[in-house]
């Protein structure tokens, strides 16, 4: 017997280890065939309607209702998929908290009803659970079997009342991460719209500002940027190396906005004596050209980058940098179509400076750059809260479960 020592000042019972063929009853899925598929009809839950513990919709299967012949799923049930192509998607679940009629689980799920089932999804969220399904996986096939499924084993509160704190608290978290999931959505749904609406293919966009009514002019990147190309110091040379300047790489610019430090930074000797340039800090739009054409980054402070690049620095009262930065998307379909290479795709300073854009005057190309900017602080606020609360779950799941 084991006590869980995080929840003691509110319950002071022992927890008992149980299998899961005592807590729960397990119902199958349907077995069907392509000649069985509707267009209407009953709607089967496969593995890739679960995403992030939810319930989607999408890529949907309905067959037709005289074929089947397994349970149709309820409220409050819990579908699990216990047989996939990858490994990694085994364990995936979700709990229904909504009525859902005329729905049946596929093959590769087992669906799952009891009592409490709110604390049994809070076990399937914690990485006992997870332990559990890598010691039952099969060898060669991606699955857990019904019997073995059954057999797992978990502590427990002997209350019932603590499983139901302990679900509700869980359920609790799951619905708000749910809820500011959903605001993040929203958020990149507007800025999409945004997008589409401020940008213009043409000369005038759908979307204008008062006070604004010149049409746009089509300009090419290099006319309204410097282009500058990257190098790399000689690695055998230890004066150049590990001084002050920032030296970035095509791995370190992902998914984020702006750039501070680099990894690896070069000295003054080192700038001076390669092809490497010092760029202006929050005047430089990083551009990877190669090995991945197109990822793009703000550089906050002053830098350089390897031959991988062929950064825009902007030019004072002609490009707003943010503005240019929310064009990326386009530019990079550009020049993914311009690139070439017969070991990897690269393109070069010349055809950087041939890419296209439309360019309204620089004081509406500062009120948009701005509006974008606040979609995207927003938009990274939102995944902050998001990922607090997920910390905070996973926090309490693994101090919680024993």
């Amino acid at each position: 017997m084991k006590n869980n020592i995080v929840f003691n000042i509110i319950f002071h019972f022992v927890w008992e280890q149980r299998k899961l063929e005592n807590l729960v009853d397990f119902y199958s899925g349907l077995t069907y065939h392509p000649e069985n598929i509707r267009k209407k009809g009953i709607f089967v839950i496969r593995s890739s309607n679960i995403k992030d513990g939810q319930l989607v919709t999408g890529d949907d299967i309905f067959v037709a209702p005289e074929i089947v012949n397994s349970t149709y799923v309820k409220k409050d049930d819990i579908i699990v998929v216990v047989r996939n192509g990858s490994r990694k998607l085994i364990g995936k679940h979700t709990k229904l908290n909504f009525n859902l009629n005329n729905a049946v689980i596929g093959a590769f799920m087992t669906g799952i009803r009891s009592n409490n089932n709110n604390f049994i999804n809070a076990i399937f969220d914690s990485d006992n659970f997870k332990r559990e399904i890598h010691k039952n996986l099969g060898a060669t096939i991606n699955q857990i079997t019904t019997g073995e499924f059954k057999k797992m084993n978990f502590y427990i509160p002997s209350l019932t009342s603590e499983q139901n704190y302990l679900g509700n608290l869980i359920k609790t978290m799951n619905t708000l991460i749910t809820l500011q999931q959903r605001k993040e959505k929203q958020l990149k749904l507007l800025k999409t719209a945004m997008l589409q609406t401020l940008f213009t293919k043409k000369n005038v966009p759908q979307l204008r500002f008062k006070g604004f009514t010149d049409t746009w002019k089509q300009r090419k990147l290099g006319e309204v940027t410097k282009i500058v190309s990257g190098g790399t110091p000689s690695t055998n040379i230890s004066k150049y190396w590990n001084g002050n300047i920032n030296w970035y790489s095509p791995t370190e610019i992902g998914n984020q906005t702006f750039v501070n430090s680099s990894k690896k930074k070069i000295t003054e000797l080192g700038l001076k004596e390669s092809s490497a340039k010092l760029l202006p800090g929050k005047k430089t739009i990083l551009f990877t050209s190669r090995a991945g054409i197109g990822d793009m980054a703000i550089m906050n402070t002053d830098g350089s980058t390897n031959q991988g690049f062929q950064s825009w620095v902007v030019k004072p009262h002609i490009t707003d940098i943010y503005f240019l930065y929310s064009l990326g998307s386009k530019l990079k379909k550009q020049a993914l179509r311009k690139a070439s290479g017969s070991t990897f795709l690269e393109i070069s300073n010349s055809e950087v400076k041939k890419l296209t854009l439309y360019l309204p005057g620089f004081k509406e190309q500062t009120i948009i750059g701005k509006i974008i900017e606040l979609i995207d602080k927003l938009i990274t606020f939102q995944q902050g809260k998001t990922n607090k609360l997920e910390s905070l779950k996973q926090f309490l799941l693994q101090n919680m479960f024993i």
